[in-house]
């Protein structure tokens, strides 16, 4: 098999790209395609800070799903650039440089996570005959191979240790299975569950979203060991996107505001942080690092 992880260095342009949508009769202007945005988060003062938003995405196409790498010092998201494929880039946040991990039309990957003490990528790989498996990358260079052979269609994942892993399986309704990579091994655990899959942290657990009805979603825990599952807090009407910090609070976006769940039981959502004023609108996906003083977020940006 081809080497198919590069470390091509993407320049990021200086200025901003201004695009311009025409309205034609009545129809409304197109959306632009999503963007990856970064903001400062300060919790020195029990009501989290937020920064001014700066995204490091700003071009035409379509870029999404970040996380962190483990040091915190970087960026993975999936982007669609010259070619027709989805690849993983990382973004360098000191050196504001953006690198390009896979490249391997006609494969796409999307949904990076950094795995083995950040030696290697985690990601859903839409193969050649569109099949959606978890796969492997090495970032040093070597050929990735397919984790779990037999389960598919995968469209989102969350590691509880190093081969026990939770999957957002697609169907009809979509559900929830755990797996262990040394077996292939997956169970099933819920069905109707939500694409945001997060570890909890200082635990070894794993956190899903639960919808019970069109909405009303819940944020549970799963046990990887006994399989128990327990419902922790209501989201706010629509949001199914969701990221947890060090010290046991979640965030989550709401249209172009940021919400506060401080993690103690009948504690109420709280705004941190109204975005529309840096033209920001539709924040869906978030990841927050490892030193929770940073959130990376997707949104729609200014039509």
């Amino acid at each position: 098999m081809r080497r198919t992880v590069i470390t091509r260095c993407v320049s990021v342009a200086a200025a901003s790209v201004v695009s311009h949508w025409s309205v034609v009769s009545a129809q409304p202007a197109p959306q632009p395609p999503p963007d990856v945005y970064l903001v400062s988060l300060d919790l020195t003062r029990g009501m989290p800070r937020v920064g001014t938003p700066m995204n490091f995405t700003d071009r035409a196409g379509y870029d999404n799903q970040p996380s962190f790498t483990s040091d915190g010092s970087g960026v993975l998201f999936t982007s669609v650039r010259d070619a027709a494929q989805a690849d993983i880039y990382r973004y360098d946040i000191a050196a504001r440089r953006t690198t390009r991990l896979t490249m391997t039309a006609p494969e796409s990957e999307y949904s990076a996570t950094v795995i083995e003490g950040g030696r290697a990528i985690s990601v859903v790989r839409v193969e050649r005959d569109s099949a959606q498996r978890l796969w492997r990358f090495p970032l040093d260079g070597g050929n990735p191979t397919v984790l779990l052979e037999r389960v598919r269609p995968v469209g989102y994942h969350a590691w509880a240790d190093d081969h026990t892993v939770a999957l957002f399986v697609l169907g009809s309704p979509s559900s929830l299975r755990l797996a262990d990579t040394r077996t292939g091994q997956a169970d099933s655990i819920a069905s109707g569950i939500g694409r945001s899959l997060h570890r909890v942290p200082g635990a070894r657990k794993i956190s899903f979203v639960r919808k019970v009805s069109p909405t009303e979603w819940w944020i549970e825990t799963l046990d990887p060991v006994s399989r128990a599952t327990a419902r922790l807090v209501r989201l706010p009407e629509g949001v199914e996107d969701y990221a947890w910090l060090p010290n046991g609070a979640i965030v989550c976006g709401r249209g172009s505001m940021l919400l506060w769940w401080s993690g103690m039981a009948g504690a109420e959502w709280r705004q941190i942080a109204d975005l529309r004023l840096a033209g920001i609108f539709g924040i869906t996906r978030l990841a927050v690092s490892p030193r929770g003083d940073r959130v990376a977020f997707v949104a729609d940006g200014k039509p």
